[in-house]
């Protein structure tokens, strides 16, 4: 009982104290509200003034402004090769992507294929299947009744083709790269001309006679260099995904002839 009656006591304390100290935070809270309210608004009168002072533009209207500064001749063409050069880019990795194949899959069935139903079956495969490796595989198997030595040169001869067609216009990206930082050099040079006129037609050496074009011509540089760093990106990660799949055709079409080697000793 004693345990019972000193634990309600505590209890009773503990009660008594909380109400205690929400009654002072109310009233120093009602004290304090209206010079809160004060410095509330304030603040927002300050932050109202500041605010156009440090309204920043976004990434975007950035670029805009100062792609517009650089004025339409030499921006205009470096505009050009990018469009052109990413749609080029686009177009690639559209088409290596579906050239892709999973070759080991592929060898796999048509080796199948030719143990249960010969080469017409093993051709009927590669006609069901997309990519250059399945048509390296059909000229290699259409050959395969004349002798080894000629379903290897189809092979190697079809291989080379298909090479070609993979790197379709890829030396189109690689001259865009080229010509953007060139062509916005170009215009930086003659943005110095510019200037360098201005000071000969006033006679003097007056830095707001010549800020404006240097500007101009140092912004047509940059807009050279993000293109060409764009592109590139793009051009390196093509060349490796042809680099892959001709590494591929490469590495099938000996799994190939040594299938057809294998199917001409057993039969």
């Amino acid at each position: 009982m004693k345990k019972l009656f000193s634990i309600l006591a505590i209890t009773a304390m503990v009660f008594a104290g909380a109400s205690n100290i929400q009654a002072t935070n109310a009233t120093t809270l009602s004290t304090s509200l209206p010079t809160l309210s004060a410095l509330t608004s304030v603040n927002m009168v300050q932050d109202e003034e500041a605010a156009p002072e440090g309204d920043s533009k976004g990434f975007h209207q950035e670029l805009k402004q100062r792609f517009i500064e650089g004025g339409p001749g030499f921006m205009g063409i470096v505009l050009l090769c990018l469009i052109l050069g990413l749609a080029i880019a686009i177009e690639r990795i559209i088409y290596l992507n579906l050239s892709t194949t999973n070759t080991s899959k592929l060898a796999s069935s048509v080796e199948d294929a030719l143990k249960s139903g010969g080469i017409e079956a093993a051709k009927e495969v590669c006609r069901n299947t997309k990519g250059p490796v399945a048509s390296i595989y059909y000229q290699g198997l259409d050959r395969a009744d004349e002798s080894i030595d000629a379903a290897e040169k189809a092979v190697v001869s079809y291989g080379g083709v298909q090479m070609g067609q993979l790197e379709k216009n890829v030396s189109w990206i690689s001259l865009f790269i080229a010509l953007a930082p060139m062509l916005g050099f170009m215009g930086t040079v003659i943005g110095m001309i510019q200037a360098f006129d201005k000071i000969q037609a006033a006679g003097d050496m007056n830095p707001s006679l010549v800020a404006g074009g240097i500007k101009v011509a140092l912004l047509t540089t940059v807009f050279g260099l993000i293109v060409a760093i764009i592109l590139q990106i793009f051009y390196n990660y093509i060349v490796a995904k042809i680099d892959s799949i001709v590494n591929n055709m490469e590495d099938a079409s000996i799994t190939l002839i040594d299938m057809l080697v294998d199917y001409k000793n057993k039969k």
